[in-house]
């Protein structure tokens, strides 16, 4: 990449999305990477505070910003999980099923040591529901080093760092104990309440017995 100034970028290449931002009503992607600027570009650059542009070079030691964060999708996810689109270094796991969350902590630390490398997630051993997002991954940078994305790799190595196993469809039958809710001298609370929570874990009460 090389910094330019931006009335001087005409004919050049956006290296990393441009966000438009208007408090509380707009933000927007105004230029997309790879967009290339035109002299009409130049107003609506200057107007979002882009004085200078960095524009991107082919370099055999650098990969991009975008191109990374799909590199670390494929460390983390599992069979699973989906991701979204990347934006600015960033990309998002997707719960393609409900399921329980898990996360390897030792590797993600050992990831989060390094420079230029973010990674945010759900509590280990979560219950989550298809459409949540589980965890977030980030390049810092406009581009990073292959050296250091393959040292990622390397601390990533053994598995996805995350699973998302699905919940397993079980049959399931309630047996409330207690002389008292027998007899009828006091009304069964408990049972509803365990109902209401069967629901969320793909199961069928069978029977309910006292």
């Amino acid at each position: 990449m090389k910094k330019i100034p931006t009335t001087e970028a005409v004919g050049q290449v956006i290296s990393h999305d441009i966000t438009r931002i208007i408090p509380g009503k707009v933000k927007e992607v105004a230029f997309p990477r790879g967009h290339v600027v035109r002299e009409e570009d130049i107003p609506a650059l200057l107007k979002v505070g882009k004085t200078n542009l960095y524009v991107w070079e082919e370099n055999e030691t650098m990969i991009h910003e975008d191109d990374a964060a799909q590199i670390l999708f494929g460390m983390m996810a599992d069979e699973n999980m989906e991701a979204s689109d990347v934006a600015e270094g960033r990309i998002n796991l997707i719960a393609a099923k409900d399921g329980v969350f898990t996360a390897d902590k030792e590797r993600i630390f050992a990831l989060n040591l390094m420079d230029e490398i973010s990674i945010a997630a759900r509590h280990h051993m979560s219950p989550v529901k298809k459409g949540d997002m589980l965890a977030g991954a980030r390049i810092i940078p406009v581009a990073i080093s292959k050296e250091r994305m393959e040292a990622a790799k390397q601390a990533a190595s053994g598995g996805p760092l995350f699973t998302l196993k699905p919940y397993v469809h079980k049959k399931v039958g309630i047996v409330t104990t207690g002389s008292e809710v027998y007899g009828g001298l006091i009304e069964d609370g408990f049972t509803p309440v365990l109902r209401r929570k069967l629901k969320d874990f793909n199961t069928i009460v069978m029977g309910h017995f006292t």
